[in-house]
């Protein structure tokens, strides 16, 4: 699929680890100009170091409104145009219904929905601008449909996001922007990686997915490029859930670990 991307510019937040620097890769590669915004400035500055001026970064927290407006301005300005965005930057605090923190909650719910909320806003105010259209892609969770112990906050942002996608593909059809929606099953990034460490719970989640394995980034990132694609040119407002079949099993009791 080299050159699918040849001449378009896209922005990534979460775009230093995980699933976003995976989502990069795959856009440069594919001929893509890249803006990656992140909080992470150390792994953003790495990241540019290695991809050269192909790839432009934007230290942002996606939770602040002029923060999501810079980053999508610095890609306008540095690339001349906007044509994707892929909204994924995410984290849960886990905490209890009864005993977690209010600050807590909010935070994730901030995070995931709030996030995906700004991003979105500012993109497709860019793409209505250049007039070309546009492709808008949000990395919701399984948690969307799935809930988890102790993380309320984060599956019911999640699913906030996927509603919001649908919501966005309407809104902004008429601009011939598209939004749709990813929604990634077990992961190994960075993120997991202290769950994944509890003694029995990487077997426990195993044992509920039928492909036996946790995805690697790559595994989402080429879900989410292809949505964003010309191949998807006639999809908009739909969720595709990227799991290795767990959804049609069931999850891990998780007040067993945490």
């Amino acid at each position: 699929m080299s050159g699918r991307f040849e001449g378009q510019v896209a922005l990534v937040t979460g775009g230093a680890s995980g699933i976003g620097a995976a989502i990069v890769a795959r856009l440069l590669d594919e001929g893509a100009r890249v803006l990656a915004a992140d909080i992470n400035a150390d792994a953003l500055a790495e990241a540019e170091a290695k991809a050269g001026a192909e790839l432009a970064t934007a230290v942002a927290d996606v939770t602040v409104d002029d923060r999501m407006r810079d980053a999508v301005a610095a890609a306008v300005s540095r690339f001349g145009r906007l044509d994707l965005a892929f909204n994924v930057a995410g984290a849960a605090r886990f905490g209890s219904i009864l005993d977690g923190t209010v600050e807590d909650w909010s935070a994730t719910v901030d995070l995931v929905l709030k996030g995906t909320y700004l991003g979105t806003r500012h993109a497709a105010r860019a793409m209505r601008e250049g007039g070309r259209g546009g492709a808008i892609v949000n990395v919701s969770s399984l948690n969307a449909h799935v809930p988890l112990w102790g993380a309320s906050s984060y599956a019911a942002g999640k699913a906030g996001a996927e509603n919001f996608t649908k919501g966005a593909a309407l809104e902004l059809a008429e601009h011939r922007i598209r939004v749709n929606a990813v929604l990634p099953g077990l992961v190994e990034t960075p993120l997991t990686a202290p769950l994944l460490a509890i003694p029995g719970l990487r077997e426990d989640y195993l044992r509920r997915i039928p492909l036996a394995r946790a995805a690697d980034p790559d595994d989402i990132a080429g879900p989410c490029v292809y949505l964003a694609s010309d191949d998807a040119r006639y999809i908009t407002g739909t969720s595709l859930v990227v799991d290795g079949g767990w959804e049609i099993t069931n999850y891990p009791d998780l007040s067993r670990y945490l």
